[in-house]
């Protein structure tokens, strides 16, 4: 039996230093190591202790990383996995072998996107004017797919987000928000679809997944075991299923101890072969 292991990356597996929770003494803290370098300084972190459990659990599973990120973005990312294997990136909208990008995954979604979907400049208006002043800092598409924008979240209340996600559902696009990042994206372009295309092409018979955020909820209830972090947007809402399991630690800790939980259900998937 072999088991497929799908990561979201930031805030659930990397740490940018805003985000790693390290709330007691230094002299407490665990061995960090550096998984991004952006402009010439360190951008993300994992454990030292995670990235020996990723590299172990590599060598047993297919383990892909999926991501809201672009590709470009991505790229950045260094983690102890096969220099060949599999990826995906831009909420699920590129699937990656090899580093080389399926052209026809994604223009079969831009097609069913087009059908479904409001285009992406008038989300993009709508994101740029209709949030209250002072909360959007700017706005970037992600390869032509959705677009996002850097906020002040001070200057954005929940009521705000909730009723930008509600103006846009009606448009067929969803919302996120992770970190100082409001996400826009068409409703077609989900991770689990992209994961689940991989499972198929790899053969894997035990699916495992992990994220944080809103956009990895339908990934999560997709996969036959389930696990997120004690904080982010699913936490926040209570978020809950079945195949559902919950880390205790929170921060680059709760990276730490999902990629041990992610083999230790790998590892059960094996043993049942």
């Amino acid at each position: 039996m072999s088991a497929l292991v799908g990561f979201d990356l930031d805030r659930t597996v990397v740490y940018s230093a805003a985000a790693l929770m390290l709330d007691g003494p230094d002299e407490d803290a665990p061995a960090l190591v550096v998984t991004e370098v952006y402009q010439g300084l360190p951008l993300s972190f994992m454990t030292r202790r995670a990235e020996r459990a990723l590299e172990a659990l590599a060598e047993t599973s297919v383990v892909v990383p999926v991501t809201t990120r672009t590709v470009a973005q991505f790229q950045r990312i260094r983690l102890p996995l096969p220099s060949t294997g599999w990826a995906v990136t831009t909420n699920g909208a590129v699937v990656l072998h090899d580093g080389v990008p399926d052209e026809s995954w994604t223009a079969t979604l831009r097609d069913e996107v087009a059908a479904t979907s409001a285009p992406l400049p008038e989300v993009e208006h709508r994101l740029a004017t209709a949030l209250p002043e002072g909360s959007v800092l700017r706005t970037r598409r992600a390869e032509d797919v959705f677009v996002y924008a850097i906020v002040e979240r001070s200057e954005l209340p929940d009521t705000a987000v909730e009723a930008f996600a509600a103006e846009l559902a009606e448009l067929g696009w969803r919302v996120s928000v992770q970190g100082r990042k409001l996400y826009a994206v068409p409703t077609p372009i989900r991770k689990e679809r992209a994961l689940a295309a991989v499972a198929e092409r790899t053969g894997a018979t035990r699916t495992i997944a992990a994220g944080d955020s809103l956009l990895d909820r339908e990934m999560l209830a997709w996969a036959d075991v389930a696990i997120r972090p004690a904080h982010g947007e699913l936490h926040a809402v209570g978020w809950t299923a079945p195949n559902l399991i919950v880390t205790h630690a929170q921060g680059v800790l709760a990276g730490e101890e999902l990629v041990q939980l992610a083999a230790a259900a790998a590892a059960e998937a094996t043993s049942r072969a």
